[in-house]
């Protein structure tokens, strides 16, 4: 079983669609919504080196945007 958080913010269609993704393919994941919560922003900047969402963090791997092949990839899944 793999740890997801997913770092999203409001109106971003790719978060929507990341989200989606996830539950389609049913990955449980925690979401971190930047705009709501300032701790999670600061982290997503100083931990991840990231300044977009969305954000995935898989396991120890960090994926910027929705990067298709290496979401499958960490997540060892064929789409």
């Amino acid at each position: 079983m793999h740890k997801i958080i997913l770092y999203t913010q409001p109106d971003c269609p790719p978060c929507e669609y990341s989200k989606l993704f996830l539950q389609e393919h049913g990955f449980d994941f925690e979401i971190k919504d930047i705009q709501k919560d300032p701790i999670a922003k600061k982290e997503l900047i100083k931990k991840y080196q990231s300044f977009s969402t969305p954000t995935f963090i898989i396991d120890d791997s960090v994926i910027y945007g929705f990067d298709l092949e290496k979401i499958t990839t960490a997540l060892n899944i064929e789409v």
